[in-house]
């Protein structure tokens, strides 16, 4: 069984949204755990969890990361966690998995897959631990989990998209 320790300054869960139907707004959440059981030996019994806390987002804009906590979004006071639990791992190429996961946000539950890269492992020449690299990618529709909020555009279309991209990178000492 191998021991997986998330190194949080080495990882990070961005996600991007249309805005306005002509370009994107990109974000970040700065307050995640990953807890990964099993063996870096065999991806495809691994076991992960995620939690993410929704007030956490951060968009570089006070007003809209306000907005965005509220109960027109993640209703961050009411649902302060995203959670995101794996069903199954399966081996897509050599360094490609695609991970099967219950997605959980504002009760909502759905099934969702993400691509995985998985980047090896290394050793880290400051204090000899072994460290290993995986890149997630996925998409949800928003809608799906509640968060509908929207405004008409006079030139037609809305003001935010209703498909977030994910992309995660994580960075783990293992043991």
């Amino acid at each position: 069984m191998t021991t997986f320790k998330l190194d949080k300054v080495h990882s990070g869960i961005g996600f991007s949204v249309k805005h306005m139907m002509v370009s994107k707004a990109k974000g970040e959440f700065k307050d995640f755990d990953v807890q990964i059981e099993g063996d870096i030996e065999n991806l495809e019994a691994l076991n992960v969890n995620v939690e993410v806390k929704t007030a956490s987002i951060d968009t570089n804009n006070d007003d809209r990361d306000g907005h965005l906590r509220s109960a027109d979004f993640f209703d961050s006071e009411n649902y302060p966690v995203i959670k995101i639990q794996s069903e199954s791992i399966k081996k897509v190429s050599d360094e490609e998995y695609e991970m099967t996961a219950q997605v959980t946000v504002k009760d909502v539950t759905k099934t969702e897959t993400f691509t995985v890269e998985y980047n090896g492992t290394s050793k880290n020449p400051m204090d000899g631990s072994t460290v290993a690299g995986f890149d997630v990618e996925g998409k949800l529709n928003r809608e799906a989990y509640g968060l509908t909020w929207n405004a008409a555009l006079e030139t037609g279309g809305v003001l935010v998209g209703k498909d977030v991209k994910l992309q995660a990178n994580f960075e783990f000492v293992v043991e």
